[in-house]
């Protein structure tokens, strides 16, 4: 989608957003990649906290999606501040209690509670550095 917005010279940018197609939706391209990471870190997460198992990709990959959905359900009836994306104390407990309550909905995950608030501090590490969702 081009970016036809006047510049300060009297004429236009004119660039391709990427990240966008045509219609201005978000590219199926970005979504994909970010699922695939997310289940990377996941699957690095498996390995590292204790408490949360190990997992394959494809496993690993129906988590990331149960994970975004439910954060997606939190956010719509809590809002930013309660969700799993928030900062803060809040968003942080609430990540646990999304990566904990995933545990029902993907077999071959087990997540201890504590595996479960280990689980989101180190995601929410592996974020700062990596961003999975789009902004």
């Amino acid at each position: 989608m081009p970016d036809d917005r006047p510049t300060d010279d009297g004429g236009t940018r004119n660039m391709v957003r990427h990240d966008q197609d045509m219609d201005g939706a978000g590219s199926w391209v970005s979504h994909v990649v970010r699922f695939v990471v997310s289940a990377l870190v996941l699957m690095v997460v498996g390995y590292v906290v204790p408490g949360f198992s190990r997992l394959t990709f494809g496993t690993a990959l129906l988590a990331a999606i149960v994970i975004a959905l439910l954060g997606y359900i939190i956010e719509a009836i809590g809002g930013r501040q309660i969700s799993p994306y928030g900062h803060g104390l809040v968003g942080f407990i609430s990540s646990a209690v999304v990566i904990y309550a995933t545990q029902f909905v993907v077999p071959g995950l087990r997540v201890t509670i504590i595996g479960a608030l280990l689980g989101a501090v180190v995601i929410g590490i592996v974020d700062m550095f990596i961003p999975t969702k789009i902004r």
